[in-house]
């Protein structure tokens, strides 16, 4: 142990603190009737001290005699133990020739063959390893596919951990609770009577372990944490509340003074002012950075009388009670339980903490024309307001877009350009679809994966970590407007694991851009929200303006691949309107890609090139003419190239 925690570094990455808590340990994932243990505030990751302290790299395993097991943590990868067939998530033992596996319960307590337990059935059972789904003789509910002890006798069969359960041996069968002080708690193992809400009555966990305390006459349930481990009956001092706080172990509706959303049961209450709060609410941060503002937000007992809705879920807020807002954006408030979403928040309290006053500014004016980006500090950029249709030698360094009837900045000593709005991307910024902020990143030669839109780019971008956004998507926020849906703003609505249909493409996603009108269920995807609204192709001497769909007869056939589109999808179509041209086909796969440059996919050089040929070549893997308007060239070659990414990861 050093100054920072325990180092476990076969068991977890990071330095843990020692902890004593009635928790499953992600270690064995059992319960253990002594909580010693050590905890990641990081991961909330918890280890019992029975597991991190007796766990060798390498151990002699009576199940696998041949070899010695080696400890691993791989989280992601999931695998079944060869002892009870239960699907492991992280920790196990692992022989690397044998492709032997065993969790780190079983390497404790492996399953023996055969179990004569009274408490379990009154024959003798016998481990049968073939994985099935079986139904339990213990009634547990659980449905998993694994292995199980059966009785011959009976033809009976259970899971492997309702019949052998030794570390739960020495739990004792009652307690006197002193948040329950009329009858002692049970324990019980099996499934939850059906009179139960299947809550704790202390924390409102869910209940599903098959191991808690129940009283039936009361009908009070404590899952185990809260048996050995349970809340404080009292609290001062907190960031909450300046007065004593108790807690009422009781089912009774309250309105939370913190967040304001309704509990069904124990509170913290203040009797001195009728203050209430829920128990996770308790340890709300004062000042944080959420995803969707610019600004910090701090916390306060009361948000005033504002008659604003919450920057996140763009519901009502009730001022009476407690929730974020921002000091210098008068009217910006969040719900305390929507700022502190893991999809908003990234977990940092920033009380104390000096705000950074870092210049994000991405020019410099030099006079009304005349501007310094700092993409380009060795000259200065000249205005021009564009009265050209389209110039295929004029494309803008940060969205790789033409400058087509935009205004633009062009330097006045060599060939760089910016669009007028793309010159003001703001250097840093905060993204929806991240928790930290994001860095204008430019001149990196290779192409990237945007986040939002899965797209390939090679121009500027928006990075933190391992995310990067190009600057099209990257520069979206709330509230975004878009033509297609002309009456309402679009809000990136809170995932709900449930796909959303683009109105634009038809595809279902996750993450879209949604209209959070009642009744209107209009949404797009990051990728349709940035397509460009006019653009220039060889097949028409006209603009190409993009269309939203529409409800129509008859087939539509596109002019550039030939091939039937539908007019309910999003398409673009020229001046008279006799036109409908897939959009894939008029941007191209590779749309993001800054025609004349070099980029080495897969340890390939390839040139950027515009598809403006007399005759288009054809593509080298899949052999039929290139349509896009941009492809790739192999340099070296005199006629080697291909139309897509896709195209060039098979291509030899």
């Amino acid at each position: 142990m050093d100054s920072e925690g325990v180092s476990l570094p076969l068991i977890h990455k990071h330095h843990m603190l020692p902890w004593n808590d009635m928790r499953k340990g992600d270690c064995c994932r059992r319960f253990e009737a002594i909580s010693d243990g050590y905890y990641c505030k990081t991961c909330d990751f918890f280890v019992h001290k029975s597991c991190g302290d007796r766990s060798s790299e390498y151990i002699e395993h009576p199940s696998h005699p041949s070899h010695a097991l080696q400890l691993l943590r791989k989280p992601g990868h999931t695998r079944n133990c060869n002892l009870c067939g239960i699907s492991i998530k992280s920790l196990f033992y692992n022989c690397e020739i044998c492709n032997f596996n065993v969790h780190m319960y079983c390497a404790k307590y492996p399953p023996p063959q055969v179990i004569d337990i009274s408490e379990t059935h009154h024959h003798k059972l016998n481990l049968y390893k073939k994985p099935n789904y079986i139904d339990c003789g213990d009634k547990c509910g659980k449905l998993s596919y694994e292995f199980s002890y059966k009785c011959q006798e009976c033809d009976l069969a259970f899971h492997v951990d309702c019949a052998w359960r030794p570390s739960e041996s020495n739990l004792p069968l009652e307690v006197n609770h002193f948040y329950h002080s009329l009858h002692p708690l049970k324990l019980v193992r099996g499934k939850l009577p059906d009179y139960s809400d299947r809550k704790c009555r202390l924390c409102g966990r869910y209940i599903g372990d098959r191991l808690f305390y129940h009283c039936s006459s009361c009908n009070f349930t404590l899952d185990m944490r809260c048996v050995l481990n349970p809340p404080q009956q009292s609290l001062l001092n907190l960031k909450a509340h300046d007065h004593q706080l108790t807690l009422l172990p009781r089912l009774d509706s309250f309105t939370c003074n913190a967040c304001g959303l309704k509990g069904d049961r124990s509170p913290y209450v203040c009797f001195q002012c009728g203050f209430m709060i829920h128990q996770d609410c308790l340890d709300l941060p004062r000042v944080i950075n959420i995803n969707r503002h610019d600004h910090r937000v701090s916390r306060t007992s009361v948000l005033g009388v504002v008659k604003s809705v919450c920057g996140v879920c763009h519901q009502k807020v009730d001022w009476t009670c407690g929730g974020f807002s921002c000091q210098r954006c008068h009217g910006y408030v969040v719900h305390s339980k929507c700022a502190t979403r893991k999809d908003v928040w990234n977990g940092k309290e920033l009380e104390g903490v000096p705000e950074e006053t870092e210049d994000i500014q991405p020019y410099v004016v030099i006079d009304e024309n005349t501007i310094q980006h700092f993409s380009h500090k060795e000259h200065y950029l000249r205005l021009h307001v564009n009265g050209v249709l389209c110039d295929d030698n004029k494309w803008c360094s940060a969205c790789t877009h033409p400058i087509c009837l935009q205004s633009f900045y062009g330097c006045m000593d060599c060939d760089f350009i910016l669009h007028q709005n793309c010159a003001g991307f703001r250097r840093m910024k905060w993204h929806v679809l991240h928790n930290e902020r994001l860095t204008l990143v430019i001149n990196e030669a290779e192409p990237f994966r945007c986040y939002a839109c899965d797209r390939w780019s090679n121009g500027f971008r928006y990075h933190q970590g391992n995310i990067t956004f190009d600057v099209r998507c990257g520069s979206i926020a709330e509230p975004f407007l878009h033509p297609s849906h002309p009456d309402h703003p679009l809000y990136h609505t809170l995932p709900d694991g449930g796909i959303k249909i683009c109105n634009g493409c038809k595809n279902g996603f996750y993450d879209v851009l949604g209209c959070i009108e009642d009744d209107c269920r209009f949404a797009i995807c990051f990728k349709c929200a940035t397509f460009p609204q006019v653009v220039k192709h060889r097949v028409d001497d006209h603009p190409l303006s993009l269309c939203y769909g529409e409800k129509a007869s008859g087939k539509y056939w596109c002019d550039i691949c030939e091939k039937e589109t539908n007019p309910e999808i999003w398409f673009y179509t020229c001046k008279d309107y006799q036109a409908s041209l897939h959009i894939e086909c008029v941007v191209g796969a590779l749309s993001l890609l800054m025609p004349r440059s070099t980029i080495n996919p897969w340890e390939k050089s390839y040139e950027v090139v515009l598809n403006n040929s007399a005759s288009r070549p054809f593509c080298s893997y899949c052999e039929l003419r290139c349509i896009f308007p941009i492809i790739l060239k192999r340099l070296g070659s005199s006629d080697n190239y291909v139309c897509s990414y896709f195209c060039a990861l098979f291509c030899i």
